[in-house]
């Protein structure tokens, strides 16, 4: 795996801390950017590739827990916070809101590259999830007016026919646009196309009624 794969993220306000961990990173063959506050790390350019951000609770502009809540909203690298002044309800805050870890300093090389590889990792996984709903989007949106009405019934579990009673159509008509609709949206099976339903977040406000034949 190479430096270009991955980042590091290092906000501190010790410039000693910093060119540690930079110096630990770039050992481990991996590429670190460090930033002296939380202001700086929000304002600068940084790559779009895989990542952690080791996140300094106390900062000399905004605490970092309150940073962690301010950049939830608009995606960030998991986090792993450091500290010199660790506490449990700091701890179980940060951890409750998606941090990885909560080390507290000293703490040991291993420890610490343990935390990082498990956040890329988390990184990497949330990136292809949300690449993947891109392409549901997509397919989706090339959905005809009429195949989109017909996809929840579909996914609800309706019968063919009674799909095609509430929109007034032929059970002939119904089947091929349920057929286009698989098709477009790369369903393999019923099964399949109802997880991309729930994947899409599309409301099914039908559900098969007993009895129908």
């Amino acid at each position: 795996m190479t430096t270009d794969e991955q980042i590091v993220f290092i906000v501190d306000d010790d410039q000693r801390i910093r060119e540690a961990l930079s110096e630990l990173l770039v050992s481990h063959g991996m590429r670190a950017i460090a930033f002296g506050s939380a202001g700086e790390y929000i304002n600068a350019d940084k790559p779009d590739l895989p990542a952690c951000l080791i996140l300094d609770v106390e900062l000399p502009d905004i605490n970092g827990l309150d940073l962690q809540r301010q950049i939830a909203v608009g995606g960030h690298p998991p986090i792993v916070f450091i500290t010199g002044h660790g506490d449990i309800p700091s701890s179980v805050r940060a951890i409750k809101h998606g941090a990885v870890d909560f080390l507290t300093k000293p703490f040991s090389d291993a420890d610490l590259m343990t935390a990082i590889h498990a956040a890329i990792a988390q990184d990497r996984e949330q990136r292809s999830q949300r690449a993947g709903l891109g392409v549901l989007k997509q397919r989706y949106l090339e959905l005809t007016p009429r195949e989109r009405e017909v996809l929840p019934l579909v996914v609800s579990g309706l019968l063919n026919k009674q799909a095609a009673a509430e929109l007034g159509i032929s059970e002939v008509t119904l089947e091929i646009h349920r057929r286009n609709v698989m098709q477009k949206m790369g369903a393999a099976s019923l099964a399949d196309l109802v997880r991309m339903a729930e994947r899409l977040e599309i409301p099914i406000t039908h559900s098969r009624r007993s009895g129908g034949g």
